[in-house]
């Protein structure tokens, strides 16, 4: 695919990853449970276990977030060896990539956690790893014995192995497996289709990593998580099902806002036919959302992994011991609703220095190609920018902006603005190319 075709896509879905954002808020209870004072208090301390043991057994062949199929199962070859798991192929993806249950326990309560279902959404995957690992090195650990006898546990950590293989969202079909619940077209959504079915979960866990352009409601702080409690039907109705998955999204709310507090969102629930989250409450599985966001300074998202790892090692451990009954809904309730925006960056105010003609004052509005590591600039929006909403404004009021890059447009005799298209900006205090420059953006 060219350069410009996938930064056009890539515009794309930033507008409709806004646009999602402002649906109707969600139907709420009239009648949450009473609070339980203590349990905030005792969450914070099991988070804070979790995270020593999460941290402890790190594995360490997969340190970045893009790592192969071969390179995940290489890396966990050793803690599963030593440890009390069963593997098992559940079936293969459209290349003939092996997809694989790894089952832990054999307790009464069953939970699936299943991740990289979209090849470019690691964090999770990375984070299970690191409970196979705890749970292979330190078996006779309380939390450890407590999960094994309390809960069976099979996770699923990387559905999508041809998308992985490429760091792209869909399989080797081209098709978002997210959205194959309902015809079930795809190898993969076939596969996680039949081992809810074979397993039966009481709980699930549908792990993601979300567009890094999106924030803890309008006008806070770039989302590090997002919880969602799906619903199952179009009513968003609250049945026994939805809401224990809604206790337990709020537990999790307790020990991540302890870790980035003001940095949870909830995310919209509009039930969507297709999806398997919505599709898994429907059949009967309690199920939380998972999205991943993005941290300052965390371009690989090492310290998301430690903060998924934690979160997910507190929730098996209150589903093991019954204590997720004791959360506070509201916990969950009360997030702010995620909040999706097209623009990281707004320039307002400076003159815009083209290879033809005089500057014109344009205000440039525009995104970061890849959003976790803050790379690649891309042109959003030109013109009067005024009330347009971005996460960070700079004043160019006095500078004179000069483009430079690939949006150069020889046949029209000049070098044009293109919106969608790639930029290199040199903020400077005169029109010529020579004088003192300010800053540089978009540029290594």
């Amino acid at each position: 695919m060219k350069k410009g075709m996938k930064v056009r896509l890539l515009l794309i879905g930033l507008l409709l990853a806004a646009g999602c954002a402002h649906r109707a808020e969600p139907v709420r209870r009239s009648d949450p449970a009473p609070s339980d004072p203590a349990f905030a208090s005792e969450v914070r301390a099991l988070g804070e276990r979790a995270l020593t043991l999460v941290r402890r057994h790190r594995v360490a062949g997969i340190a970045t977030r893009r790592f192969t199929h071969d390179e995940l199962w290489t890396a966990l070859g050793g803690p599963l060896s030593a440890g009390p798991f069963e593997v098992a192929e559940a079936g293969r993806s459209v290349q003939g990539r092996s997809i694989l249950t790894v089952r832990y326990g054999n307790g009464p309560v069953r939970v699936l956690l299943w991740s990289q279902m979209h090849g470019d959404e690691s964090s999770a995957t990375m984070a299970l790893a690191d409970l196979i690992a705890f749970l292979a090195a330190e078996p006779s650990h309380p939390l450890a014995r407590r999960l094994h006898d309390e809960l069976t546990i099979v996770m699923i950590p990387m559905l999508n192995p041809d998308g992985a293989r490429l760091f792209q969202r869909r399989n080797a079909f081209g098709v978002d497996v997210n959205r194959d619940a309902r015809r079930l077209a795809t190898p993969e959504g076939r596969i996680l289709k039949q081992v809810r079915d074979d397993f039966a979960p009481d709980f699930g866990f549908n792990l993601h990593d979300q567009n890094p352009h999106t924030q803890a409601g309008r006008g806070g702080e770039r989302a590090a998580f997002a919880l969602l409690a799906p619903a199952a039907d179009a009513d968003r109705s609250w049945g026994p099902v939805r809401e224990r998955a809604r206790f337990v999204a709020a537990a999790l709310a307790a020990v991540l806002e302890s870790e980035v507090p003001g940095r949870v969102a909830r995310y919209n629930d509009a039930f969507n036919p297709r999806a398997f989250g919505d599709l898994m409450q429907k059949w009967g599985t309690s199920t939380v959302l998972i999205e991943t966001g993005v941290l300052d300074n965390d371009p690989e998202k090492q310290r998301l992994r430690d903060l998924n790892g934690m979160a997910l090692l507190t929730a098996l451990d209150l589903i093991a011991t019954g204590d997720w009954r004791r959360a506070d809904p509201q916990l969950y309730d009360n997030l702010p609703p995620n909040h999706g925006f097209t623009h990281d960056l707004l320039l307002r105010g400076g003159m815009v220095v083209l290879n033809r003609g005089e500057p014109v004052r344009l205000d440039l509005a525009l995104a970061w190609e890849d959003g976790v590591r803050r790379e690649g600039l891309i042109v959003t929006d030109v013109g009067d920018l005024e009330g347009v909403y971005a996460l960070e404004v700079i004043d160019a009021t006095g500078l004179f902006i000069h483009p430079e890059g690939p949006m150069s447009a020889p046949e029209a005799g000049g070098r044009w603005l293109l919106v969608g298209e790639p930029v290199v900006l040199t903020l400077r205090r005169g029109s010529e190319r020579e004088s003192d420059m300010v800053m540089r953006l978009g540029g290594h």
